[in-house]
């Protein structure tokens, strides 16, 4: 069977399992990765986040996201992740404040510059602030229907991780290696609105992933905060 053919079994909409996902009241942490396939120093930081899949209350209690930035892609390879919009993002919180300049690896954690991983450090501190329940449902046609008990989400955005992700990189600081990569953000979807929202399930782009996981997450109207998430694999 293709590759092809399997995505389109797994995601067409008339054969989607119904799904439901809830997050607790404390806000569940965030943990955002700005990394690039052509950054040779970007491959432990890429190990780190994979190897988060294995750590207790994945998706319960934090939510891990790589970002791959396009900018980068002119010194030689073209990161088949990377899209502008992700580069656009890391400088938009350059912008409000919440981190010092873009670079890769880049960790933002909780919307907030995470530096420690620098100095070797693996754990974060958690959150432990009351931010109100969000719980998104997916039916058997692919609508998504996301509720939130919360204050302050103006914002509703949806992304779509690749998990299991190799390249072979022929070109650029990492010619010769080939590269793992879990939580890949493949598409993403913003929606505007308050309390509920629907939208239909994004497409999932078949980039040869072996799995494929949701997040999403609330935010105020003018800024990137996340103030609550929740995510889950799809089956």
């Amino acid at each position: 069977m293709s590759k092809l053919l399997l995505a389109l079994l797994l995601f067409c909409p008339s054969v989607l399992m119904a799904q439901e996902w809830t997050s607790g009241t404390t806000r569940t942490d965030v943990v955002e990765l700005y990394t690039s396939e052509g950054c040779s120093s970007c491959p432990p930081a890429d190990r780190w986040l994979s190897s988060l899949k294995g750590r207790p209350g994945l998706f319960l209690e934090f939510i891990p996201m790589a970002f791959h930035v396009d900018y980068w892609d002119y010194i030689g390879w073209e990161d088949p992740f990377a899209q502008a919009a992700f580069s656009e993002r890391q400088r938009q919180y350059v912008r409000e404040g919440s981190v010092s300049q873009s670079y890769t690896p880049g960790i933002v954690i909780n919307s907030k510059e995470w530096r420690q991983w620098f100095s070797g450090k693996r754990e974060w501190a958690p959150s432990t602030r009351d931010a109100g329940v969000l719980r998104a449902s997916l039916d058997e046609k692919g609508q998504l229907d996301v509720a939130f008990t919360g204050e302050g989400a103006e914002q509703l955005h949806v992304a779509i991780l690749g998990m299991g992700l190799k390249t072979a990189v022929q070109a650029g600081e990492n010619r010769g290696r080939e590269l793992s990569h879990d939580f890949v953000v493949l598409e993403v979807r913003m929606i505007s609105g308050t309390r509920t929202w629907a939208l239909d399930l994004p497409d999932v782009p078949d980039l040869g992933q072996q799995r494929v996981a949701l997040a999403a997450w609330v935010t105020p109207k003018d800024s990137q905060t996340v103030i609550q998430a929740v995510g889950g694999y799809l089956n």
